[in-house]
Protein backbone atom coordinates (compact mmCIF):
# COMPACT_ATOMS: atom_id res chain seq x y z
CA UNK A 1 0.00 0.00 0.00
CA UNK A 2 1.28 3.38 -1.06
CA UNK A 3 2.34 5.06 2.49
CA UNK A 4 0.74 8.10 1.74
CA UNK A 5 -2.90 6.76 1.52
CA UNK A 6 -4.56 7.28 4.47
CA UNK A 7 -5.47 4.40 6.56
CA UNK A 8 -8.36 3.79 8.88
CA UNK A 9 -7.37 4.59 12.53
CA UNK A 10 -10.35 3.21 14.02
CA UNK A 11 -13.46 1.48 12.28
CA UNK A 12 -15.49 4.81 12.29
CA UNK A 13 -13.12 5.96 9.67
CA UNK A 14 -14.08 3.76 6.86
CA UNK A 15 -16.90 5.39 6.25
CA UNK A 16 -15.70 8.92 6.28
CA UNK A 17 -12.63 7.14 3.64
CA UNK A 18 -15.16 5.54 1.49
CA UNK A 19 -16.92 8.71 0.92
CA UNK A 20 -14.09 10.89 0.04
CA UNK A 21 -12.69 7.69 -2.51
CA UNK A 22 -15.81 7.32 -4.35
CA UNK A 23 -15.69 11.22 -5.07
CA UNK A 24 -12.05 11.29 -5.70
CA UNK A 25 -12.81 8.38 -8.64
CA UNK A 26 -9.96 6.79 -6.41
CA UNK A 27 -10.40 2.65 -6.95
CA UNK A 28 -7.18 1.83 -6.09
CA UNK A 29 -7.88 3.51 -2.39
CA UNK A 30 -11.06 2.56 -2.10
CA UNK A 31 -9.87 -1.54 -2.67
CA UNK A 32 -7.28 -0.29 0.11
CA UNK A 33 -10.47 -0.43 2.49
CA UNK A 34 -10.97 -3.79 2.04
CA UNK A 35 -9.51 -7.11 3.32
CA UNK A 36 -7.88 -9.19 0.19
CA UNK A 37 -10.86 -11.54 0.71
CA UNK A 38 -14.08 -9.14 1.50
CA UNK A 39 -17.12 -9.70 0.39
CA UNK A 40 -19.46 -6.40 -1.12
CA UNK A 41 -23.24 -6.80 -1.43
CA UNK A 42 -24.17 -5.55 -5.26
CA UNK A 43 -27.03 -3.82 -6.13
CA UNK A 44 -28.42 -6.75 -8.17
CA UNK A 45 -28.43 -9.11 -5.05
CA UNK A 46 -25.47 -10.97 -6.19
CA UNK A 47 -21.52 -10.49 -4.28
CA UNK A 48 -18.17 -9.48 -4.95
CA UNK A 49 -15.87 -11.43 -3.96
CA UNK A 50 -12.08 -10.49 -3.29
CA UNK A 51 -10.04 -7.62 -4.44
CA UNK A 52 -10.55 -7.74 -8.29
CA UNK A 53 -14.39 -8.58 -8.12
CA UNK A 54 -14.75 -5.40 -5.72
CA UNK A 55 -12.32 -3.36 -8.26
CA UNK A 56 -14.86 -4.28 -11.03
CA UNK A 57 -17.79 -3.47 -8.86
CA UNK A 58 -16.48 0.49 -8.12
CA UNK A 59 -15.26 0.77 -11.54
CA UNK A 60 -18.83 0.36 -12.71
CA UNK A 61 -20.38 2.52 -10.08
CA UNK A 62 -18.22 5.39 -10.45
CA UNK A 63 -18.52 5.45 -14.55
CA UNK A 64 -19.76 8.62 -15.35
CA UNK A 65 -18.14 10.21 -12.11
CA UNK A 66 -21.13 10.55 -10.10
CA UNK A 67 -20.84 12.39 -6.36
CA UNK A 68 -21.69 10.89 -3.12
CA UNK A 69 -23.01 12.44 -0.10
CA UNK A 70 -21.79 11.17 3.55
CA UNK A 71 -24.38 9.40 5.48
CA UNK A 72 -25.02 10.04 9.38
CA UNK A 73 -22.75 7.60 11.37
CA UNK A 74 -24.62 4.97 13.74
CA UNK A 75 -22.89 4.15 16.54
CA UNK A 76 -20.22 1.19 16.34
CA UNK A 77 -20.35 -2.01 17.67
CA UNK A 78 -16.79 -3.72 19.11
CA UNK A 79 -16.42 -7.04 19.83
CA UNK A 80 -12.51 -7.58 20.08
CA UNK A 81 -10.86 -7.41 16.57
CA UNK A 82 -14.33 -7.06 14.85
CA UNK A 83 -17.14 -3.62 14.53
CA UNK A 84 -19.93 -3.66 13.40
CA UNK A 85 -20.25 -0.15 11.69
CA UNK A 86 -23.19 1.66 9.95
CA UNK A 87 -24.67 4.84 8.16
CA UNK A 88 -28.34 6.20 7.61
CA UNK A 89 -28.31 7.61 4.06
CA UNK A 90 -30.35 11.02 2.93
CA UNK A 91 -32.98 8.33 1.60
CA UNK A 92 -33.20 6.13 5.12
CA UNK A 93 -31.48 3.91 3.98
CA UNK A 94 -28.64 1.71 6.09
CA UNK A 95 -25.37 0.86 5.53
CA UNK A 96 -23.66 -2.18 7.17
CA UNK A 97 -20.39 -3.79 7.31
CA UNK A 98 -18.16 -5.67 9.07
CA UNK A 99 -14.58 -4.01 9.76
CA UNK A 100 -11.60 -5.84 11.69
CA UNK A 101 -8.51 -4.50 13.27
CA UNK A 102 -5.28 -5.55 11.18
CA UNK A 103 -2.09 -6.49 12.77
CA UNK A 104 -1.07 -2.92 12.23
CA UNK A 105 -3.60 -1.62 14.45
CA UNK A 106 -5.52 -0.21 11.30
CA UNK A 107 -8.87 -1.48 10.14
CA UNK A 108 -10.53 -2.53 6.67
CA UNK A 109 -13.85 -3.88 5.75
CA UNK A 110 -14.01 -7.67 5.50
CA UNK A 111 -17.75 -7.68 4.81
CA UNK A 112 -20.05 -4.89 3.51
CA UNK A 113 -23.38 -4.44 2.88
CA UNK A 114 -23.90 -0.75 1.09
CA UNK A 115 -26.75 0.69 0.59
CA UNK A 116 -26.25 3.75 -2.43
CA UNK A 117 -28.77 6.33 -2.82
CA UNK A 118 -28.88 7.16 -6.81
CA UNK A 119 -25.53 9.11 -7.07
CA UNK A 120 -25.65 12.66 -7.71
CA UNK A 121 -24.19 13.22 -11.43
Amino acid sequence: MDADVERAASPEDLSRLIVARLNAGDVDGLIALYESDAVLALPNGEVASGSEEIRGAFQRLLEGRPSFEPGTPRPTLRAGELALTSARLADGTVTVEVARQQEDGTWLWAIDQPAFTQPNT
